[in-house]
């Protein structure tokens, strides 16, 4: 609840200091002293848009500071906790709001710097404001949905509808986007059976080009390897004439018989004899690869075939040939992917279908719920407004489901709010039947109905008691009294019997010295009140048959 409001340089409020106290409180003076400052600054404090007029003549800048008590309100600890905002030595929360002459403001909750965005998503779990035409929400449909909605306190059914509508569009979208492309896979598609099966065909296996790009090379110069191998081999061990290990050999020989005579010699000889053994064996590796290798014309025809083979296809498919078999692999998952989308497409339909099935499923629960909400909701709304002086009124809430009607993530029903205020008229919509008092006293009853399901623990109203007067007075009066009783209420009124009706009473006055005019908001004692009252009840001038009417209409609103 509302602690305590603080006020500097805002509009004609120099400073202001008001501490407020749980129950109904009424805030009541003269037409024009700025009975609805409080309530402007209190928007401003949580929110909304500021601009340079708010700020006091000759002042640099305003500030407003709202203290609330948040003790037992889970919903605005949970947001302060999930933003780091927690005061940790209590359960008090001050927000504070700065404009400066230029229009710029700053914001912070406890002490810490905020956006407006998080003042606004703050403010809605603290205070709730009715103005004069807030009650024209009521002429909508979907604040009349809404109504009966939290009346019904079904949130289980309703977050039901919006998972299975929005399953059935994310599945209608996917299905759309498939038979949007339909044309395009089908002729990728037959594109890639064709070069799939091509390349299936020709099968050729990982890192098979580069051994038969070797192979090829070795087989077309075959008779060439052959012919200078052999002479290679002859050179090196079998030319009669003088081949290189003889040549090697001999040498070796001699230098040995002369190693004795200069020991300079022996690492001469030990080169040599390393450089005999691996002609040796360089002669014996000739020899034998000689042996092995085969002049095949065959087996080159094969090779070649296959060789030329994959260079066309790698030309024919704008790839290196040794990207070939890779290529061949990517083709062949699109081509499986694409088949793959043909059978999702048909079990897309399938899912898109039941889809709707549990939507509208969800829907039918939903109506139900509404519809008994609804009859129930309408028995006690007449009943409160029958006793606001329209003895003659009917209330009907009517819940009209229709699966044909465009689906919407809140259900497939119109719910409308029809009245009769006259015996024997036929009930229509509101727009068409009450007046602006009527449709007040309407809307006060359903806060009044709805106040245990409101989570929000402060509520004001600005003069929403306009076009009431008399014994209907009374019983608004009584009614935000009652409301007072669950939540934190303040009521700027004009009217004595809604004023008297207040557990707390803040009497508004406007002075000027010539030059300045400041507001002041003052807490009435008792006698005040009566005063006050008086006032209200006879005008400016108060007698004593005023004073005793105002003392006996705050007694008998104390004796309730």
């Amino acid at each position: 609840m509302l602690v305590n409001l603080s006020i500097k340089n805002f509009a004609v409020v120099k400073q202001l200091s008001v501490n407020f106290e749980a129950g109904m409180t009424a805030v009541t003076g003269e037409t024009g002293a700025g009975k609805s400052i409080a309530i402007d600054a209190l928007s401003l404090c949580l929110g909304e848009r500021a601009d340079a007029g708010a700020v006091r003549k000759e002042a640099t800048k305003a500030e407003i500071v709202a203290h609330f008590n948040l003790s037992g309100h889970k919903a605005a600890l949970a947001w302060l906790d999930e933003q780091e905002l927690v005061d940790d030595e209590d359960e008090s929360c001050f927000v504070r709001r700065v404009i400066s002459r230029e229009g710029r403001s700053k914001a912070f909750i406890n002490g810490t710097p905020v956006s407006l965005q998080q003042l606004k998503q703050f403010g809605q779990y603290l205070i709730a404001i009715h103005g004069q035409n807030t009650h024209l929400q009521l002429l909508k449909d979907d604040y009349q949905r809404k109504l009966v909605d939290q009346y019904a306190a079904h949130p289980a059914l309703l977050n039901s509808v919006a998972e299975h509508y929005r399953s059935w569009k994310s599945r209608q979208a996917e299905l759309k986007a498939l038979e949007t492309q339909a044309q395009q896979r089908a002729d990728r598609q037959q594109l890639l059976a064709y070069q799939v099966k091509e390349l299936d065909e020709f099968a050729i296996e990982e890192g098979e080009f580069i051994e038969l790009e070797t192979e090829h090379k070795r087989l077309s110069n075959g008779q060439t390897l052959l012919e200078q191998a052999q002479t290679s081999f002859y050179n090196l061990y079998e030319n009669d004439e003088g081949n290189a290990l003889s040549i090697i050999q001999n040498g070796l020989e001699r230098l040995s018989e002369l190693e004795e005579h200069d020991s300079a010699l022996t690492p001469i000889i030990a080169l040599l004899n390393d450089a005999s053994i691996q002609v040796e064996e360089a002669a014996r590796e000739l020899r034998g690869y000689c042996d092995d290798l085969e002049i095949d014309p065959l087996r080159l025809q094969q090779v070649e075939s296959r060789y030329s083979k994959a260079m066309e296809l790698a030309r024919k498919h704008a790839v290196m040939p040794e990207e070939l078999f890779a290529h061949h692999q990517s083709l062949a998952a699109e081509f499986a992917e694409l088949e793959g989308d043909e059978n999702r497409l048909e079990d897309l339909q399938h899912e898109v279908v039941e889809a709707r099935n549990q939507y509208i499923k969800a829907c039918e629960a939903l109506s139900a719920s509404r519809k008994t909400a609804a009859s129930k909701l309408a028995t006690a709304i007449e009943g409160q407004i029958r006793q606001m002086n329209m003895q003659h009124a009917c209330m009907q809430i009517g819940v009209e489901y229709d699966d044909n009607k465009t689906p919407t993530s809140h259900g497939l029903d119109d719910v409308i709010i029809r009245v009769s205020t006259n015996a024997g008229q036929p009930a229509d919509k509101l727009e068409k039947v009450v007046s602006g008092g009527e449709l007040s006293r309407i809307g006060l009853a359903i806060q009044v109905l709805t106040s245990d399901k409101n989570a929000t623990p402060t509520m004001i109203f600005d003069e929403v008691d306009t076009g009431i007067s008399g014994p209907t007075a009374a019983i608004v009066g009584s009614l935000l009294r009652k409301l007072g009783k669950v939540s934190q209420v303040m009521c700027v009124t004009h009217l004595p019997q809604v004023a008297a009706q207040a557990h707390n009473q803040l009497f508004v006055t406007k002075f000027s010295d010539g030059t300045t005019t400041e507001t002041q908001m003052l807490p009435l004692t008792r006698q005040n009140r009566i005063d006050e009252l008086a006032r209200l009840l006879a005008g400016d001038k108060v007698t004593d048959s005023a004073l005793a009417n105002a003392k006996e209409l705050l007694e008998s609103a104390e004796s309730n």
